[in-house]
């Protein structure tokens, strides 16, 4: 598969049902932006957007993926197709092609189907909380069946927890327990199912993850300060560590990580390896 990801010129727009999201920089700033990430299709998208008064939906092809790609505009779901697709955070270099992998705050799925592309072998369950975010997730993982679609949120117990929207945006959502309130000021958005990494595993048959992606806005905090029972069947972890939303996060996850041998950062990545499968991209 390529290294490189460019989007092509075929890009169609629908109407999204539901609100528009708040964007503060200024209207030219956003047109350059939409321009030099997905092209002057996506600009005419944004316009489009703007002169409805409400949110569209863009089908994006990207050249070296089979599929398209459907992100919502105006929204952050731009800056996660950067991230993933132009920028490559999450690349890395293998000893050996990973056949498990666990996406855990899955988003829309573009990190899901970058992997399912560079890994067609492998399984890969994408666990996301948000049900408009999920809703978009099954849609566009649908065409790859190595990818489980999961909506759940990643916690240290198997139980109804809430999720909760500060204000950051779709990749901003954050959970607590029923009995507890944000630590920041938050929404209410809805309840959602929490899930073990255990339960996960055994859920969907998995004897050990050879990769575990982690961005879930602050639950790291609580997920490994329970990771005794899981964590030496992970052979790699890649994750955005959250420190600003609970503190708490860094501390949890290096105590119960400290026996991994390789580290490095990609981006706002930390990356962990125990060597068997996952090691430092050359490039």
């Amino acid at each position: 598969m390529p290294r490189s990801f460019r989007t092509s010129s075929t890009v169609t727009t629908s109407i999204v049902l539901g609100g528009r999201e708040r964007q503060r920089p200024s209207s030219m700033t956003k047109g350059r932006y939409y321009l030099r990430a997905v092209g002057w299709r996506g600009l005419i998208c944004a316009l489009k957007a703007r002169a409805l008064g409400t949110g569209v939906v863009m089908k994006l092809r990207v050249r070296g993926l089979e599929w398209p790609l459907y992100l919502r505009i105006p929204s952050v779901d731009i800056k996660v197709y950067e991230k993933v697709f132009l920028e490559e955070e999450y690349r890395f270099d293998v000893v050996s092609a990973p056949t498990t992998i666990v996406d855990a705050g899955a988003h829309i799925g573009m990190t899901s189907v970058y992997f399912a592309n560079r890994y067609p072998d492998a399984r890969i369950v994408a666990v996301e909380p948000e049900e408009q975010n999920f809703e978009l997730l099954r849609r566009n993982v649908a065409p790859y069946r190595n990818v489980i679609p999961v909506q759940a949120a990643l916690w240290d117990d198997n139980c109804e927890v809430n999720l909760f929207d500060p204000g950051g945006g779709t990749w901003g959502y954050v959970t607590e327990g029923l009995a507890h309130s944000p630590e920041l000021p938050a929404q209410l958005r809805h309840r959602v199912p929490g899930v073990t990494i255990d339960r996960l595993m055994e859920d969907y048959g998995l004897p050990g993850i050879d990769l575990l992606k982690v961005d879930i806005e602050g639950a790291e905090r609580a997920v490994f300060r329970g990771a005794s029972s899981w964590l030496d069947r992970v052979d790699a972890i890649i994750i955005e560590l959250h420190e600003r939303l609970k503190p708490g996060c860094s501390r949890s996850f290096y105590c119960a990580t400290n026996n991994f041998g390789e580290e490095w950062t990609r981006g706002e990545n930390v990356f962990l390896s125990r060597g068997r499968c996952v090691r430092r991209s050359s490039s």
